[in-house]
């Protein structure tokens, strides 16, 4: 079951961490655009990229915590770290995107707002600070994966036994 967590942990913050980048450069080549294109861009995101994310960003935390439970020594603090990376992501969104967000669903594409730059550099720059985030959670979540020792049946005997990270 552990390795069923693992995956699934390992699943959905890699496609929530993807999912982050390609936002994230999809923003930056809106940077050399006015106004009235960057308006009607965010719109198209708004209308289903939330529900992207949170279909993703939930169920890494959750399968993620539930690993953080099963680990043990070293393996634990380092999905602990991913936890944390998670959470940071989780609260920044909370807290400053999902707000602009909100905010931005009544735009209009004719008449922007007029701090509407400064709006899209704050959203920007906690976009940058969670994709950051969730890149390293991923990260850490495959430097535990890779570091766990895995047990084999051993072609001597068929016994099991645990491989050294190694291979030996």
């Amino acid at each position: 079951m552990a390795r069923v967590v693992r995956g699934l942990s390992l699943v959905f913050s890699g496609v929530f961490a993807g999912f982050l980048v390609c936002v994230a450069v999809l923003e930056n080549s809106l940077r050399g655009f006015g106004a009235s294109v960057y308006t009607q861009v965010r719109l198209v995101e708004l209308d289903s990229l939330d529900r992207l994310a949170s279909v993703t960003l939930i169920p890494a935390i959750v399968t993620t915590v539930v690993l953080a439970i099963w680990a043990r020594g070293n393996d634990r603090r380092v999905v602990l770290a991913a936890v944390v990376l998670l959470v940071v992501v989780f609260v920044t969104t909370l807290a400053i995107n999902l707000p602009i967000n909100s905010d931005q669903t009544a735009w209009s594409v004719q008449n922007p707002p007029a701090d509407w730059a400064a709006v899209r550099d704050r959203w920007q720059l906690a976009h940058l600070i969670r994709t950051a985030a969730a890149l390293l959670a991923f990260g850490a979540l495959i430097g535990s994966t890779l570091s766990t020792r895995q047990p084999f049946r051993d072609p001597e005997n068929g016994r099991r036994v645990l491989k050294e990270p190694s291979g030996r």
